[in-house]
């Protein structure tokens, strides 16, 4: 059986943030219940979201299993391989940063779907891409990465914005989904490495 495109890139998005849910779990040191449920938050807290908003019912990590089964397949993963998986040069970062991406993009080809205009479609992305980083975040004490100095919001405004001008201009969406998930992960990625940071107001911050 062959899934549709919008599920897919909601499957995947579902496991890789599912990841780094219970990443995170672990280095908290967390039992399997917390691991578990950190993936879960994770991976399926933006999307219920975004369908929600959208009227979607049931939402789809309702209607279809897959995805719970990809956020408890990405939590029994980090349970025996998080040694292996901390190897890689500041997981969670990288994942959170591939699963932002990856929602951006199918939270707004689902927005467009549902007939809403551009600028809509692209805040509700942003939306889908940011709820379950920032429920998991909540869920350890932690600030939500959104709310932070670093890039985030932005990165997938961006993965977004390609889809909706992709839409659009006719484009394929072989190539314009693509695209538009990695502008978002490279975005937020760089924005880490290289200290960038959102633009503040003019004067903020400043003391009185």
């Amino acid at each position: 059986m062959t899934l549709p495109v919008g599920i897919l890139l909601d499957l995947a998005g579902t496991f890789v943030f599912g990841i780094s849910g219970a990443m995170l779990a672990v280095r908290r040191g967390l039992d399997v219940f917390g691991i578990a449920a950190l993936a879960v938050a994770a991976a399926l807290a933006g999307g219920m979201i975004r369908d929600m908003l959208l009227g979607a019912e049931p939402v789809a990590a309702f209607a279809q299993p897959l995805y719970l089964w990809a956020a408890l397949a990405a939590a029994g993963l980090v349970f025996f391989a998080h040694r292996a998986l901390e190897r890689l040069a500041n997981p969670v970062m990288l994942l959170d940063a591939l699963g932002l991406g990856l929602f951006a993009v199918a939270g707004c080809r689902k927005a467009l779907q549902f007939g809403l205009d551009p600028l809509p479609a692209i805040l509700l992305g942003v939306l889908t891409a940011v709820g379950g980083g920032a429920v998991r975040d909540l869920l350890v004490t932690e600030v939500p990465r959104v709310l932070r100095e670093e890039v985030y919001a932005l990165a997938a405004l961006v993965g977004a914005a390609i889809v909706v001008i992709g839409d659009r201009l006719s484009l394929p969406e072989i190539w314009v989904l693509p695209v538009g998930v990695l502008s978002a992960f490279l975005l937020r990625v760089l924005s880490v490495r290289r200290g960038w940071q959102a633009p503040k107001a003019p004067g903020s911050g400043s003391p009185d």
